[in-house]
């Protein structure tokens, strides 16, 4: 140093920037390893994430349905239609058919107009027998049906994996007599 720096009381400018650019340099070091730590953390909770199943929760395709003694014949049912998608339909004679709540011509869900004594389609108008056979609307084909059973404790059991599609122009009670159940 020379002696007018020390005598102005001013720090030599090499010094001053000096300390700058340390600083600049300590700012730049703790954002990029917040960077690194922030990827770290990132992958490692997508790679603890990848170890838990992905799991999806659906109904179940078998369930129970309660006592036929609860229906009375010649009436749907139409209780299990937004957990199960599906009604229960005892015809006159008593004999019982689990039938899927959904319209044929693009996956609706019919209404039961019980004073009309049919289903119908809001969207698009298609109706349909009790027995599920399409006569008004769009709709291609009768309505499709479940398998229904009787389970051991004497509950009616509607098993949702065995489906009875319906046949254009065919009644399901003709087409698919496994699908009623004679109770």
């Amino acid at each position: 140093m020379n002696d007018n720096e020390l005598t102005t009381g001013q720090v030599p400018e090499k010094e001053v920037w000096g300390d700058k650019a340390e600083k600049r340099r300590n700012v730049l070091k703790v954002i990029g390893w917040s960077g690194i730590g922030v990827f770290i953390t990132v992958n490692l909770a997508a790679f603890v994430r990848f170890m838990y199943p992905r799991v999806l929760f659906e109904p179940p395709t078998r369930f129970k349905v309660g006592k036929p003694g609860d229906y009375p014949p010649g009436q749907v049912n139409t209780q299990f239609i937004n957990k199960y998608g599906t009604w229960i339909v005892r015809q006159g004679d008593g004999s019982f058919f689990a039938m899927e709540a959904k319209c044929t011509h693009l996956g609706c869900t019919p209404n039961w107009l019980e004073s009309q004594n049919k289903f119908k389609c809001p969207c698009h108008g298609s109706g349909y027998y009790i027995s599920g056979f399409n006569f008004e609307g769009p709709a291609p084909r009768p309505m499709d049906r479940f398998k229904i059973s009787i389970a051991e404790d004497g509950q009616l059991l509607v098993d949702k994996s065995i489906k009875f599609k319906g046949v254009p122009g065919k009644e399901s009670n003709q087409m698919y007599p496994q699908s009623l159940l004679r109770v």
